[in-house]
């Protein structure tokens, strides 16, 4: 049946998640699986091309999450976290489907390519008085070793005055620390980060947020650190909602060299945080 006026205002008066991409840097399907077939054919990558994407859990862009943040005047603020090599598809199938208009903020966990190169097409997803306007930047939030890292590559992100007909997104850097005890809050809403190791000698960034809802959000993780785990379990800032946790590996045991967690590490973990409903 239609949903009812009702169901529909509630609907739009609320904050949501929309998962864009929870795949490894290189995405599902796999091109060398198709170009290179093995015999037999990895069923995983040739299952990828024959459904489609909002109905098949083999197909998957970059790791990427957009909170839809209803404020309590029920207007609504769109955060993305992470914007990876993917980013341009995820917005034709996603961003259209969920009729999703543009983009607020920005959060980068970390700087590896799967996590920052979609900044070079995020000035599609800005509203057409963001571009080149120096006094109306999405935001974007980020540590200061990611900050040099894009710099690096992009320095005309950085650059304060951009010639006239540049089609690139006009950006507002903010740094962040990799300190539970120093939030920060974007486009209205507050978010605690939380530091991981993304492979020993790599810190990666996840995030605690929400305010009727307690979200963990931890996309690329090899060991959480103990300040972490403190953190967003009971004894710290108390019992979750939502534990977003990844895993890159469906057998076996990392072998400490991983900058990734197998499955069996991932639902181990998941069981030492308690959850108000636990899924």
């Amino acid at each position: 049946t239609d949903p009812t006026g009702d169901a529909l205002a509630a609907a739009a008066a609320a904050s949501s998640l929309v998962f864009l991409g929870t795949g490894c840097s290189g995405a599902l399907p796999d091109a060398r699986c198709l170009i290179q077939p093995s015999a037999p054919p990895c069923t995983v990558c040739s299952q990828a091309l024959s459904l489609p994407p909002d109905r098949n859990p083999n197909y998957r862009c970059n790791t990427s999450l957009l909170i839809d943040y209803c404020h309590d005047n029920d207007t609504h603020k769109y955060i993305l976290i992470a914007v990876g090599k993917t980013f341009r598809e995820q917005v034709l199938r996603w961003f259209v489907h969920h009729k999703v208009p543009s983009v607020d903020s920005i959060i980068l966990t970390h700087d590896h390519a799967d996590a920052v190169l979609g900044l070079v097409d995020v000035w599609v997803v800005q509203s057409s008085n963001h571009r080149n306007d120096v006094d109306d930047q999405v935001a974007v939030f980020l540590t200061q070793f990611t900050m040099d890292s894009v710099a690096a590559r992009f320095p005309y992100f950085v650059k304060r005055e951009l010639e006239e007909g540049d089609e690139t997104a006009r950006l507002d850097w903010t740094i962040i620390e990799s300190d539970v005890n120093k939030p920060f809050v974007s486009s209205g809403l507050e978010f605690v980060p939380l530091p991981v190791m993304h492979g020993e000698g790599y810190v990666c960034l996840g995030f605690l947020f929400g305010r009727k809802a307690r979200v963990a959000y931890l996309s690329d993780v090899s060991r959480i650190l103990p300040r972490t785990e403190h953190t967003i379990s009971k004894s710290g800032a108390g019992q979750l909602d939502l534990l977003i946790l990844e895993t890159n590996q469906l057998h076996g045991v990392g072998n400490g060299r991983s900058c990734h967690l197998t499955l069996s590490e991932t639902l181990m973990l998941s069981r030492g945080y308690a959850l108000r409903k636990p899924c």
